[in-house]
């Protein structure tokens, strides 16, 4: 981890495109909010920037959210209205500066990702992992030279074929799932847009998210004037529990800078936190 809050947050940048970059190789998806928790796990604030500001965000976090426009202004990541994206400059860019200050200085002073740069595929571990089961095929044969051998061989690896395919079924773990609420509301400054009857209201139908089984999350979907608001997370229908930012328990309200029109919050009960998109 860096010594300063400055080499902290650039070692958390370069994070972010690595998340992003990895993302792409495996096929996972990731909302901001997501990436930015993981860029956070892998370099931990601290102490300083662990305090928390007058609106419940740890220094931290807001330093690293506004940093993250330099990405954008390089060119090498992509914030829309369904999350964060790695464009080909920033693939580009993961190889072009693999030590942070490298990748510092280049982001700092604007510096373009050298134009001979491929495009990076796939990580290094899985090139590897090719060739190493390249290998192992290629020596495969070599293992049965003989006919009584090979004759050997087909019976033993006829047996281990049958105690794997119980084997794999027993290992399958049963999908579990976490007690969910009754009710999950967004009460806000906002709920009178959405019809209730007045804002802050966690007991009124206008305000209840729906609930995703497959996914276990809770979302709404609302088309808000463009605008500054502020929210909680209320559960079933009062503010007996109730979460703020960052899944606080009475924590600091939730808050939302819109350009306006629609806006997708997304209630995970796991940590009673919330991302918007």
């Amino acid at each position: 981890m860096g010594a300063n809050t400055a080499e902290n947050t650039n070692l958390r940048l370069k994070a972010v495109l690595d998340i992003l970059a990895e993302g792409v190789w495996s096929g996972a998806t990731l909302n901001a909010g997501e990436v930015l928790a993981e860029a956070i796990g892998r370099v931990p604030f601290n102490d300083h920037e662990a305090e928390l500001l007058s609106g419940g965000i740890p220094r931290g976090h807001k330093t690293l959210t506004s940093a993250s426009a330099k990405l954008v202004k390089a060119g090498w990541l992509v914030k829309g209205r369904s999350g964060w994206t790695i464009p080909e400059d920033g693939l580009r860019a993961t190889v072009a500066f693999p030590d942070v200050s490298a990748f510092a200085e280049a982001l700092d002073a604007g510096t373009p990702v050298p134009a001979d740069v491929p495009v990076p595929t796939a990580p290094p571990a899985k090139a590897k992992t090719k060739r190493a089961a390249t290998s192992k095929k290629a020596a495969a044969p070599k293992a049965a030279t003989t006919k009584a051998a090979a004759t050997k061989a087909a019976p033993a690896a006829k047996k281990a074929s049958t105690r794997k395919a119980p084997s794999k079924a027993a290992a399958a773990p049963a999908v579990e799932t976490l007690p969910q609420p009754d009710a999950v509301a967004i009460a806000g400054d906002f709920n009178k847009i959405l019809g209730a009857p007045e804002d802050w209201a966690p007991q009124y139908d206008e305000v209840q998210m729906e609930f995703n089984p497959l996914v276990q999350v809770w979302t709404l979907t609302a088309d808000l004037p463009a605008g500054f608001y502020t929210y909680k997370i209320a559960l079933n229908r009062s503010w007996d529990e109730n979460y703020g930012a960052f899944g606080v328990r009475d924590g600091a309200n939730h808050e939302l800078n819109h350009d306006g029109g629609p806006v997708t919050f997304t209630y995970s009960h796991a940590t009673h936190d919330i991302v918007t998109a």
